[in-house]
């Protein structure tokens, strides 16, 4: 048997590569029918802003406002947060159209299952896979030291807590953040409302704090004079470069938005609620981070902050040694929150996952009684727990953005395919091939063994598919199973896909060569200026390109439509992808050699495993009207 999907328009190629850019259909109603439970639809606006702030602001912020100010930005340090937000806010507008047109589960495996194909959905989901297992174990190994101040440091916590060294293999053991890790994995079992309220009350504890810091800190600042202002250097002793390293560097405390959207179908009303439920919980952590780092930077010198714990220091600078305890309160449950968003969104995507066939039906399961994918959630749970009972996970820190930048990417470029080159073909699934198969039965053996060729071999063109079932729809004579005629599209449309299809290549391809110039710093300065110079000629034809010609009409009709649409297309989903691309290369050697392993894996395992157990398997894919009139005749 050969796998197939006819994304190709006709052409033939390889079926082990036709099976890397098969593409899903939307979920539908006669898609969702086919026996699959769903997840409680019980979240609300208020609901989804705390997720999205909790899994935010973790306790990154706490941190990175001293490293950041002390080596990049200086008193800068807000610009950089803001100019961060605008551009985590690219992907957020991306994300948001993505997430009103297909609500489903899966967040950018899903998307880029259904716009780009099976190869890229599968890297985008194995990354992701290790984003949250990882970013989860190395969140929960970071609460213990944080916990440990209220008992009077580490050496104080209870034994049964305590870290400890395993002597033989010189291994750091932290019961701690194990338990921490189950805690949270039991909560997420309970359902989703539960574990939504406890990320709320833990939200709020968080941002209360940070309001702490700024009314406090201003009072101060207004007291004293904001001494940090007043510097011989200015207000970019780094100069402007150092003002967008900063926010280079701080654009990694944007992340975690996304796991938002890995809850859209638990949505009460996913198309007005999402897209509100995103921009406004990463307005309000921009705006939190912005005023925290104003207060700081002006309290004390850049210079004079500690690259440890610069807001505890600059409190107790001022005498005020008690608000360190308020300041610890907000990063234990900052990083508590941030712990609770990780292992919410990781089942969800396996869940996706095996939907697709691409992992075992066992992570598909959702429980009757809450509602939730308790074995998807178990499995995460115990593996980050083990993670973060065996290892430091630190040096692996690296790794964790690698699936967010890459999903942030993907929705991008899928942006631009929904709008210029949207699927156009749908595949045909298993209930309606056998409706169809059985309906041919009962016509002549002509119409039998076309059928039968076209089942056991669907890697054929969608002319020959469409031949096929215009002849099931003769041999039916009054009661046909399908309509007859197919509607062509005129030759100026199939040129303008065309067009539009190369285009959005050679713009990614463009921007791939853009961002790895840029970030080379062994290349000389010439060959570097020079290449970008290139590259920026063939980004600003590519614009111009998709800015010249039409959108497809069928944008329209694609997906759920009414929702949210994406501002500024082609410009601003181009930004997003060079944007990502960038900061992915810049991320380094070693990083992106640990990933090309954790890939090497995901790759043996989708060859072995998740190609052949497919629910794209053996498709057969037709034009996405004539499925239409072929699943409203069948029901009929």
């Amino acid at each position: 048997m050969q796998s197939s999907g006819n994304v190709g328009g006709g052409r033939k190629c390889f079926w082990g590569f036709r099976s890397l850019i098969q593409r899903k259909q939307v979920d539908s109603v006669h898609v969702r029918s086919e026996g699959h439970h769903q997840l409680a639809r019980k979240l609300s606006v208020t609901d989804l802003i705390a997720i999205g702030v909790g899994a935010t602001i973790g306790a990154g912020v706490y941190v990175l406002v001293g490293t950041v100010a002390r080596e990049h930005a200086g008193p800068a340090l807000t610009i950089s947060f803001l100019i961060a937000g605008i551009a985590a806010a690219l992907s957020a507008f991306c994300y948001a159209e993505l997430a009103c047109r297909c609500p489903s589960a899966g967040s950018a495996y899903h998307y880029s299952y259904i716009c780009v194909g099976e190869g890229v959905a599968w890297l985008v989901g194995w990354a992701l896979i290790l984003e949250y297992t990882i970013g989860g174990a190395a969140v929960a190994r970071g609460i213990t030291p944080n916990m440990a101040l209220f008992f009077g440091g580490v050496d104080k916590l209870p034994a049964i807590l305590a870290p400890h060294t395993i002597p033989v293999f010189g291994i750091v053991v932290d019961p701690c953040a194990a338990v921490l890790v189950l805690i949270v994995t039991f909560l997420l079992c309970t359902g989703i409302k539960e574990s939504s309220l406890v990320q709320m009350i833990v939200t709020s504890v968080n941002v209360s704090v940070m309001l702490f810091i700024m009314i406090a800190g201003g009072y101060l600042g207004f007291k004293t004079g904001w001494v940090g202002y007043e510097l011989p250097s200015g207000y970019f002793p780094f100069g402007i470069n150092g003002m967008f390293a900063g926010s280079a560097v701080v654009f990694f405390s944007y992340i975690g938005f996304d796991s938002v959207t890995s809850t859209v179908e638990e949505v009460k009303n996913p198309q007005r609620d999402l897209p509100l439920g995103i921009g406004i919980a990463l307005f309000i952590c921009c705006i939190l981070y912005m005023f925290v780092s104003f207060v700081i930077t002006g309290l004390v010198p850049y210079y004079a902050l500690d690259p440890d714990t610069p807001i505890s220091s600059v409190f107790a600078s001022y005498g005020l040694q008690w608000a360190v305890y308020i300041i610890t309160t907000g990063a234990v449950t900052a990083l508590f929150a941030s712990l609770l968003g990780s292992l919410l969104a990781q089942p969800r995507i396996l869940m996706a996952m095996a939907r697709d066939g691409l992992l075992p039906s066992f992570f598909s399961d959702i429980n009757k009684n809450t509602q939730v994918p308790v074995k998807s959630t178990v499995t995460t749970g115990i593996f980050a727990a083990v993670l973060a009972f065996f290892m430091d996970v630190s040096q692996l820190a690296g790794m964790v953005s690698v699936g967010t930048l890459f999903a942030f990417t993907t929705a991008a470029v899928s942006v631009l395919i929904l709008r210029y080159v949207p699927p156009d073909e749908v595949p045909l699934s298993s209930s309606l091939q056998e409706s169809i198969k059985s309906e041919s039965l009962r016509f002549g053996p002509n119409i039998q063994e076309t059928d039968s060729k076209i089942l056991q071999n669907p890697s054929g063109s969608s002319e020959n598919n469409s031949r096929y079932l215009q002849e099931i729809g003769e041999a039916s004579l009054g009661y046909p199973l399908i309509q007859k005629s197919i509607p062509r599209e005129n030759q100026n449309e199939q040129t303008r896909r065309k067009i539009a299809a190369w285009t959005i290549t050679f713009l990614c391809i463009g921007v791939f060569i853009f961002a790895f110039a840029a970030s080379a710093q062994g290349l000389s300065s010439i060959l570097r200026f020079t290449v970008c110079g290139v590259c920026g000629a063939l980004l600003l034809c590519c614009l111009i390109v998709l800015t010249c010609i039409d959108q497809d009409d069928g944008r329209h009709s694609f997906g759920h439509t009414g929702g949210f649409t994406c501002p500024f297309v082609p410009f601003l989903p181009a930004a997003c992808i060079l944007i990502n691309t960038y900061l992915l290369i810049d991320l380094g050697a070693a990083t992106w050699i640990r990933v090309s392993i954790w890939f090497a894996i995901g790759a043996v395992v989708y060859l072995f495993y998740g190609r052949s157990h497919s629910s794209l398997f053996n498709a057969v894919y037709v034009p996405s009207a004539y499925a239409d009139e072929m699943y409203r005749s069948s029901s009929d």
